[in-house]
């Protein structure tokens, strides 16, 4: 899926929460769920990652029955209605983890970077699959408090290959381990501009680099927008960069504007990389 670089990937938000800072509580049915996957897919989605837990700021964990009781029904009605679809699961535990996998999920998104449950990293080398390893200054509940770096890039590309060498140790394959600076998860307003200045840098690094800048916080902060769903541009305009970079995946709530802005950015990249 990442091995070779033939375009973007764009990979659909699909919480089934019913607190998620962006779309919390829309799709806690599995029809709901279901019906937003389809047009996602219509609209150009590669991936859908399904998550049971809020990691906006200020989240309590979301113990792991739960977790599995909400995404785990999801995850077989949208493998049954879109068979070829990629599913993400996103999680931090290997217990739900593992029953999305048996659910039909072939991937597994990790916002702790295998340290919430250090056992998903041996599950995702069991089962063989693409694993999302990103960077979080602390957990969802108190990641805003009071982050601080010195150098946020540096640190950040740091914790990242210290994560990757773990998970290579853990049995996964180096082309199925993807790396996430985590804008906005323990972050400054200028380390999430900082970091995607400097998209290159993770780039660098060998592996896949994925973007998760939807509708965040910081970028409202730049447009004097309070709500998320309208910064919907102002994530085209990340996903435009990011593909320049050189990052393979985004993940994103609106797929179709995403879709288009990671379409024309590659075809500009090639362009450019042609002469």
């Amino acid at each position: 899926m990442f091995a070779s670089f033939e375009k973007p990937l764009i990979m659909g938000i699909l919480n089934v929460t019913p607190d998620s800072f962006s779309d919390g509580g829309k799709y806690v049915t599995v029809g709901e769920a279901v019906l937003q996957a389809e047009r996602m897919a219509v609209d150009g989605a590669d991936i859908i990652d399904i998550g049971g837990e809020s990691t906006r700021p200020g989240s309590d964990p979301v113990p792991a029955a739960e977790q599995i009781r909400r995404v785990v029904p999801v995850i077989e009605a949208v493998r049954s209605r879109l068979p070829a679809l990629s599913i993400s699961i996103d999680t931090t535990l290997s217990e739900v983890a593992e029953a999305a996998l048996q659910a039909g999920a072939d991937m597994v998104n990790d916002v702790s970077g295998g340290t919430g449950d250090p056992d998903i990293l041996a599950l995702a080398a069991r089962f063989n699959v693409p694993i999302v390893l990103m960077h979080s200054q602390g957990t969802p509940k108190t990641m805003q408090d009071n982050p601080y770096y010195d150098e946020v890039v540096g640190e950040v590309r740091s914790i990242l290959l210290e994560q990757a060498e773990t998970a290579l140790q853990a049995g996964i394959k180096r082309e199925r381990i993807v790396l996430d600076p985590g804008i906005g998860f323990g972050k400054r307003k200028q380390d999430n501009l900082d970091l995607l200045a400097h998209l290159d840098a993770f780039v660098e690094l060998g592996y896949p680099v994925m973007l998760g800048a939807s509708r965040k916080r910081f970028m409202g902060a730049l447009c004097n927008v309070q709500e998320p769903a309208e910064l919907v541009t102002a994530t085209a305009v990340t996903t435009a960069l990011g593909v320049m970079a050189g990052v393979k995946l985004f993940r994103v709530h609106d797929v179709k504007e995403n879709r288009q802005a990671a379409d024309v950015a590659w075809a500009i990249r090639r362009s450019r990389e042609s002469r």
